[in-house]
């Protein structure tokens, strides 16, 4: 149903002291392969580019940094090449990373950039070689060029953002040797956002938020802190491929980024709905402070 003119004025005067708030602020969104893969793609990547814009437009600095394991994943099984997972890592061999940058950089990157570039000549895509942008290193010989996160080089970021551009970024790190690095995309946007100093870390995936009881709707999360997630973390609450996104959140906080957000992809313009209404929705992330009200 079609808001009445009042409502959509009221919905415009509700968003206008986010929009003040967040204007020249830097944003970090995640926008993960599962979502990127979820049930209407074309759309969902069309909302998803439509709210960035929206975002830049109204004065903030939106970057994303996106992943592609799903895709991956298709392109190995296409090429008759086994994917091997050890505690949420993907193996990767030789062959693995160069497939890995063929969807990264290849295919992943183009799509998220054209869709934004369908409203102007917005977006330009960048991968973590380019610049120096992000140097990695291995993570564990028995992970093959699996990377971890040794720095990052926000200069390229910077330059862009100054420009009024939106830089995406796909994970693809290297090392000093100049030897490519797949890195897991949560741990990488969480990296970007501390080193740009951003306002808000944002993640788009498949499922609502976090939940106390990951059976039970009605428990999701809608607040907590860095202490509250490592307690969750270590009791088992949070566990699988939700904890490199979680960790990725606590360190985030801790090292300056305002709010972390862990938001439903699939939910038409959560994105706007996150940061312009008062409500919100997800799962947010603070630094406990003297005074900690709704804001979001």
């Amino acid at each position: 149903m079609i808001p009445a003119p009042a409502q959509r004025a009221s919905i415009l005067v509700e968003a206008l002291p986010y929009i003040r708030r967040f204007a020249g602020r830097t944003v970090v969104v995640k926008y993960g392969g599962n979502a990127l893969a979820g049930t209407s793609e074309h759309d969902a990547l069309a909302e998803f580019a439509t709210d960035i814009v929206l975002m830049r437009l109204v004065g903030m600095r939106p970057v994303v940094v996106h992943g592609g394991g799903p895709q991956i994943s298709d392109l190995m099984q296409r090429l008759g090449k086994h994917s091997e997972f050890r505690n949420g890592l993907r193996v990767t061999d030789a062959e693995t990373v160069d497939i890995a940058r063929m969807v990264l950089i290849g295919q992943v990157n183009p799509q998220i950039v054209s869709a934004i570039n369908v409203h102007g000549d917005f977006a330009v895509g960048v991968s973590g070689e380019d610049g120096g942008l992000i140097r990695a290193s291995a993570r564990d010989p028995e992970l093959g060029f699996v990377g971890d996160v040794v720095s990052v080089n926000p200069t390229v970021l910077h330059r862009l953002l100054d420009d009024e551009f939106i830089p995406v970024v796909a994970t693809v790190g290297v090392d000093a040797d100049g030897q490519a690095y797949n890195i897991n995309a949560d741990t990488v946007a969480g990296e970007v956002a501390a080193a740009l100093g951003a306002e808000k870390l944002i993640y788009l995936t498949d499922i609502e938020g976090l939940r106390r009881d990951v059976d039970d709707a009605a428990s999701l999360i809608r607040q907590t802190t860095p202490d509250e997630l490592e307690q969750l973390i270590e009791t088992g609450v949070i566990a699988g491929g939700m904890i490199p996104k979680v960790t990725s959140c606590i360190g985030a906080v801790r090292r300056g980024v305002r709010r972390a957000h862990i938001l439903d992809g699939r939910i038409e313009h959560a994105l706007l709905l996150e940061l312009f209404t008062d409500d919100g929705v997800g799962t947010m992330v603070y630094a406990p402070a003297p005074s900690v009200g709704s804001e979001h």
